[in-house]
């Protein structure tokens, strides 16, 4: 149309040409780092420092970049709230609001007056920039956490809980800042009182229309089954609730934060989460490149001492406190010392705040560089650190051995794909023995039957592997398919059992040839869903006949003989139509053994 201003062609090739090197340069180093054991984030931060303008020059404008991608932690606090259901957030309140306050609060004080006594920085610079550094990596913890199998542990559980708080902490952290700004602008910004005000409102807001609004919504989209709707939906959720926030000069984190709140206990959280957490690792990514675009490398390169020796008094300081509050929370030394290790590093929302402490005048950019620098490397400490600690087998209690009985089996022991019929049997036999059963399936209506009868279970896809995971799946014992599916076949489970080796695989088939489909897969049970409940009604056939119950016994045993042979040479032969001659026809019946006759029925 004449009336559309064109994109200038340098602005589509600038845009593509680096966007080729950004991606490239991530790609490569963080293959590099994951190969060496060190981490994606260490590799993103490198890939940035060495392409952008500090380092090689070959990508510009860093701090526009910075702005877009920190959408990508507005996007780890929502899901991080997704986490937080109330029940979970109810277990687990002495670790958070007790053990997580006091590592914040200590940490903080501590790194405050470190740096305030060891450098020439006023107190209100020192506390803008020892508040910050009491937090660590989020993006670095957790990951590693969940791919070891022990986020659900007591551990981990612990970890999970001062990360928890740290991410709450961020605001009030702002707020502090904020407080002791010496921007004039910022002075003119609504009062402490007023800002508390409207943080109340806002979340008031956010968690009625989470009430009224978003969950019939996301009720409308799951019974249209469009996928893509999942998508918008969540994303629409997470950046309304943080424009909001914005607008009213707060935390968008927070916005995002309760926004996965309000969802926490919905049965679409699984189906949201796998949908959302793909853009949070992309634009997360994106967050730690522009990160490492804009360090200033020479401020860095003046004072290395500095920072490399700051660098390690933060290790040093956050590994010891963390250690002494979680022995004195019940940690075994070991546990403690590990999960002193495992927090020891500054966090990705230090350079947040090393920006806001920016603005707000309390330090000079060379500040601000320096000790997102003295952070960076705290980071690349982590990989190794955690190396260490697995020496003294950190988080691995001395009486951490094979599990007794059901009862103490870890949460989420079992995962059942399917809660109509036939996953109810098999869910509520799992949960009457004492496991815990994690219950997905996509029908809205069954949903919300269950519902009723206080069962949860979450919506989505149980055989797509990132929902799995979402769901609990790395640290599962037993994954059981029981759902009606003629066309899940072994090319669409092999991927889920080489996702999920240690947990073993049962389906429920729908007839003979969703069997033979299977039998190339290693699975620990494949159950045809009327078998049992056909002989059941056979035996009960001849009983009300008045056949007598021996003969009614062999007859159910030589029918399950002839279909064992029978599916063998199906198998053999790969034929429905093979061993037919072993089927029972109308008017005879095979020989009776115990009789040693032949008789027409």
């Amino acid at each position: 149309m004449q009336g559309d201003a064109p994109i200038p062609a340098n602005a589509t090739e600038i845009l593509l040409s680096e966007g080729v090197i950004l991606l490239g340069a991530a790609v490569f180093f963080v293959l590099l780092f994951r190969r060496f054991g060190l981490g994606a984030v260490l590799g993103y931060l490198v890939a940035g420092a060495l392409v952008g303008p500090q380092g090689l020059g070959l990508v510009g404008g860093g701090e526009s970049k910075l702005a877009i991608a920190e959408i990508g932690i507005v996007l780890l606090l929502f899901l991080v709230g997704l986490e937080l259901h109330p029940a979970r957030l109810w277990r687990l309140k002495r670790d958070i609001f007790a053990l997580g306050l006091a590592q914040v609060v200590l940490c903080g004080c501590a790194l405050t007056a470190i740096i305030f006594y060891s450098t020439g920085f006023t107190w209100g610079a020192a506390i803008a920039l020892g508040l910050p550094l009491a937090l660590s990596s989020t993006a670095q913890v957790l990951p590693g956490l969940k791919s070891s199998g022990r986020i659900n542990s007591p551990f981990g559980e612990k970890v999970f809980s001062i990360l928890l708080f740290q991410d709450l902490s961020i605001v009030p952290l702002i707020t502090i800042v904020a407080a002791l700004s010496r921007n004039p602008a910022d002075a003119g910004g609504p009062p402490g009182w007023m800002m508390a005000g409207y943080t109340v409102a806002a979340i008031a807001g956010l968690v009625l229309a989470g009430r009224f609004i978003l969950r019939p919504l996301l009720a409308l989209v799951g019974r249209m089954g469009e996928r893509e709707l999942f998508v918008a939906v969540g994303l629409f959720t997470v950046l309304a609730a943080a424009a909001l926030m914005h607008a009213l000069h707060l935390s968008t984190a927070l916005g995002a934060f309760i926004a996965g709140v309000m969802l926490a206990d919905s049965p679409y959280r699984h189906e949201i989460e796998a949908d959302v957490e793909p853009f949070r690792s992309i634009l997360l990514g994106l967050f730690f490149l522009a990160v490492g675009m804009v360090l200033d490398l020479r401020a860095v390169a003046a004072n290395p001492l500095f920072v490399i020796a700051m660098a390690a008094i933060l290790v040093a300081t956050k590994a010891a406190i963390v250690t002494g509050l979680a022995r004195l929370f019940g940690m075994s030394w070991q546990a403690a010392f590990g999960a002193g290790l495992l927090l020891s590093q500054g966090g990705e929302f230090g350079f947040v705040l090393f920006a806001q402490a920016q603005n707000a005048l309390l330090i000079a950019p060379e500040a601000a560089s320096l000790f997102s620098a003295i952070v960076t490397f705290s980071m690349a400490t982590t990989p190794f650190l955690m190396l260490f600690a697995r020496r003294f087998e950190f988080a691995k209690p001395k009486d951490d051995g094979s599990l007794s009985g059901p009862e103490e089996a870890p949460r989420g022991s079992a995962i059942i794909v399917g809660y109509g019929r036939f996953g109810q049997t098999v869910a509520q036999m799992l949960m009457g023995h004492g496991f815990a059963v994690t219950l997905i399936d996509k029908k809205p209506a069954q949903i919300e039957t269950s519902s009723r009868f206080d069962m949860k279970v979450y919506y989505g896809d149980g055989t797509r592997i990132d929902l799995l995971r979402r769901s609990g799946a790395d640290e599962a014992r037993l994954i059981a398919f029981c759902i009606d599916d003629p066309s899940l076949d072994a090319r669409a489970l092999q991927p889920i059992a080489e996702a999920f080796p240690q947990a073993a695989l049962m389906v429920r088939a729908f007839d003979r040839r969703q069997v033979l489909a299977l039998q190339d897969m290693d699975l620990a049970a494949v159950v045809r869903e009327v078998y049992e409940s056909a002989i059941c009604m056979g035996v009960q056939a001849m009983q009300s006949l008045g056949v007598p119950q021996e003969e009614v016994e062999e007859v159910e045993r030589q029918y399950r003989a002839n279909d064992e042979q029978r599916f063998a040479a199906q198998i053999e032969h790969g034929s429905l139509l093979a061993a037919k001659d072993l089927m029972y026809r109308p008017g005879k019946a095979m020989h009776l053994l115990s009789r040693g006759e032949k008789e027409d029925i």
